[in-house]
């Protein structure tokens, strides 16, 4: 029963996470994305700390293949399965997923926000830095402060999106343990 109660427990999230990297093909404001709400999602619902990783990550390397080869295809001339800087958004992904480690060790909305909050500074620094990062000729510090100011503004976005999408997780998930006790898991106990 036990085994069961964690499986059952893995697929609903990872059908969840799933649908989270898959709301990216949907139309959204700039930067309002779910991709900073799934890895907390995973470490505070996911039984295995291995699968907080997985399962997050090859969601997301699964959208953006339908993402490069069907959304952008008129940007590639071939097949895409990693596309150019990937390694820079994935290293964030995986620093969102240790981080959803230490901040969600108790699930509180304190603690979430906290997460996410933390999550989104980490994108944005990381990204941004990124960005410049990839253009040698115009490695100045200058440049790299205009990087940051341009984004600026997607940084809300950034923020508002990993807030909207992790309190839907969240409470959908609330919600479906109620309705289904077997999805039950002695870490996830909103406060």
């Amino acid at each position: 029963m036990a085994t069961t109660k964690i499986s059952l427990r893995i697929t609903v999230t990872s059908i969840r996470v799933l649908f989270a990297a898959f709301s990216r093909l949907l139309p959204h404001a700039a930067n309002f994305v779910p991709i900073g709400a799934r890895p907390p999602f995973g470490a505070a619902c996911l039984p295995q700390n291995y699968l907080t990783f997985f399962i997050p990550i090859i969601s997301m390397w699964l959208a953006n293949q339908v993402l490069n080869n069907v959304g952008y295809q008129n940007y590639f001339h071939h097949f895409v399965w990693f596309y150019q800087g990937f390694y820079m958004s994935y290293g964030v992904f995986i620093l969102i997923c240790l981080l959803g480690f230490f901040v969600l060790k108790r699930i509180s909305v304190q603690n979430l926000i906290i997460a996410n909050l933390l999550a989104s500074s980490i994108f944005f620094l990381v990204s941004n830095f990124g960005v410049w990062a990839s253009k040698a000729m115009l490695n100045d510090f200058s440049v790299l402060l205009t990087c940051y100011t341009v984004a600026i503004p997607f940084f809300r976005n950034i923020i508002m999106g990993y807030l909207a999408y992790t309190g839907v997780l969240f409470i959908v998930f609330w919600f479906a343990q109620i309705k289904f006790p077997v999805l039950r898991y002695n870490t996830f106990s909103p406060k």
